[in-house]
C-alpha cells in the first residue's frame, strides 16, 4: 500500500490493512515518517510498514493580506506541493523495488491522494503485478473547490487527464461512495465489475466509539454543547459554521451555545481570527489536535454535533467521515443538504439549504429546543451504523474485491449494504 501520509494514524488506510491481515494477506505499507520518532520499519497489528521521511520545502496557504503577498504563497504553495509529490512517487518507486527484491509482492495499492504514484502501481502491473486504486478524492474537484469555480481550466483538464490514466491503469478500483463509483466507470472508464463500493465506516468495536460520561466543565455550564471535529481546510466549511453561529448569536438571540472545534488544518490561523473579529471568541474553542480520551469525552458532551461541508464541485458528491462519527456516538447532526451526506446520515442529520448560514443557524436553534427530536435523531444515527454503515459491514466488499482480483474462492457471499441506503 502506498499513502502518502501517517500509518497507523491514518483510519481508512489501517482498517483496509488489518481486514486484509485478518483474511490472510500480507500486507506492507509505505507511509510518512511522522514527527512522533516512528520507526523507520516496524510490525504493527501483522501489518510490515515502511517510513519515508518527510519533505515539506514551504509552508503551504499560509495567511497573506496583500494581493502580492497571496500570490506569492499561492506560488511557494504550488512549487512546494508539486516537489512533494514528485519526492514522495520517487521514493515510492524506489522502496517498491527494494521490497520486491527483498521480500516480493503481488500487487500496488494506492491511496490518493496524490494520483502522482500511479505511475508506480502502471510500471509494476507491466511486470505482472496487479494494481489496486483507492479513490478517496477527486483532485480535479478539489481543485476546482479550492479555488472557488465550478468550470475547468488549464489545471483542471490536466488533473482530470491524471486522474483518467490512473484509473485506467488500474486492474481494480475501490470507491468511497456511488457517486465516486460512477465517476470510475464514466471519466475513467472501468467495466462495473472492477469498481467496488468500500466505504468510510467507523469500527465499532474500538473503545473510543463507546460514549462516557460528559466532561464535567462543559457541563457545568449550563449550555447546549455544540461539536465540530474534523480537518479545516478551506474546502471544509468551517468559516461558514463560524458565521453561522453569529447569525444564531446575534440574529436568533441566542447565547446558551458553547462550541469546540476540533481538529486542525491550514485555515486554522485564518477562522480564529474571523471567530474575533465576529467576536465570537467567549462562544467557541479551538481545541487544536486532542487525545483520543478528551476526543471522547467531548464528543460524548456534545447535544448537536457540526457539519457545515457547504455545497462545492467535491462536496457535492463526496463522504465525510466525521458524520459517521457523530452517528457512532448518538449524536443529531446538522448539516447543508449535499447528496452523500443525506445518503450516509439519512434521518440522523437536519439538513438545511447550501450554504446558508441563517438557515444554518435556525436549525441549530431548533434542535437545541427539542430534546426528543436531538435523542431520536441520534437514536437512529447509531442504529443505522450498527445494522449497516459500521466498517464490520462495509468492509465486506474489500476482501471480495480482493478474493475476485487473484481468483480466489469467495469467503464472503454477502456484499456490504450499501444497495439498501
Amino acid at each position: 500500500m502506498l499513502l502518502e501520509n501517517h500509518f497507523p494514524e491514518d483510519v481508512r488506510v489501517r482498517q483496509e490493512a488489518y481486514k486484509l491481515v485478518e483474511y490472510g494477506y500480507q500486507v506492507t505499507v509505505l507511509a510518512q515518517l511522522s514527527e512522533k520518532g516512528q520507526a523507520r520499519k516496524e510490525l504493527v497489528n501483522g501489518v510490515t510498514v515502511y517510513r519515508i521521511p518527510l519533505l515539506e520545502i514551504f509552508a503551504k496557504s499560509a495567511p497573506a493580506n496583500s494581493l502580492p503577498g497571496k500570490i506569492y504563497r499561492k506560488l511557494l504553495s504550488t512549487i512546494g506541493y508539486l516537489a512533494e509529490y514528485a519526492y514522495f512517487t520517487s521514493a515510492c518507486f524506489v522502496y517498491s523495488c527494494y521490497i520486491l527484491f527483498k521480500e516480493g509482492f503481488d500487487a500496488i495499492h494506492l491511496h490518493n491522494p496524490p494520483n502522482t504514484p500511479f505511475v508506480v502501481g502502471a510500471f509494476f502491473r507491466l511486470l505482472g503485478k496487479k494494481f489496486v486504486f483507492d479513490h478517496h478524492d477527486l483532485a480535479p474537484e478539489l481543485y476546482l473547490s479550492r479555488v472557488g469555480r465550478r468550470e475547468g481550466g488549464l489545471v483542471y483538464r490536466a488533473l482530470m487527464l491524471e486522474e483518467k490514466l490512473c484509473l485506467r491503469s488500474a486492474n481494480l478500483v475501490i470507491s468511497t461512495n456511488e457517486s465516486y463509483q460512477q465517476i470510475a466507470i464514466q471519466r475513467g472508464g472501468k467495466y462495473p465489475e472492477n469498481v467496488f463500493v468500500v466505504r468510510n465506516g467507523p469500527d465499532l468495536s474500538r473503545a473510543m466509539f463507546q460514549p462516557v460520561p460528559p466532561d464535567p466543565q462543559l457541563q457545568a455550564m449550563g449550555k447546549k454543547i455544540l461539536v465540530y471535529l474534523g480537518v479545516m481546510g478551506p474546502q471544509d466549511g468551517v468559516d461558514y459554521l463560524v458565521r453561522a453561529l453569529k447569525e444564531l448569536r446575534d440574529t436568533l438571540g441566542r447565547n446558551d451555545f458553547y462550541c469546540l472545534i476540533i481538529g486542525k488544518g491550514e485555515s486554522v490561523a485564518g477562522l480564529k481570527q474571523l471567530a474575533a473579529e465576529l467576536g465570537l471568541n467567549d462562544s467557541l474553542r479551538f481545541t487544536g489536535f486532542v487525545p483520543t480520551a478528551d476526543l471522547v469525552r467531548y464528543l460524548s458532551s456534545a447535544d448537536i454535533c457540526l457539519d457545515p461541508n457547504p455545497s462545492s464541485p467535491l462536496n457535492d458528491v463526496s463522504t465525510w467521515v466525521k458524520v459517521l462519527e457523530y452517528m457512532a456516538f448518538a449524536k443529531p447532526v446538522v448539516s447543508f443538504d449535499l447528496k452523500e451526506t443525506r445518503t450516509s446520515a439519512g434521518k440522523a442529520a437536519l439538513y438545511v439549504e447550501p450554504n446558508n448560514e441563517l438557515a444554518y443557524a435556525k436549525a441549530i436553534a431548533a434542535l437545541m429546543d427539542d430534546p426528543a427530536r436531538r435523542e431520536a435523531m441520534g437514536r437512529f444515527g447509531r442504529e443505522r451504523l450498527e445494522k449497516q454503515l459500521s466498517w464490520a459491514h462495509v468492509s465486506r466488499n474489500l476482501i471480495i474485491a480482493y478474493d475476485r482480483l487473484f481468483g480466489h474462492p469467495e469467503r464472503i457471499t454477502t456484499p456490504g449494504l450499501e444497495h439498501d441506503l
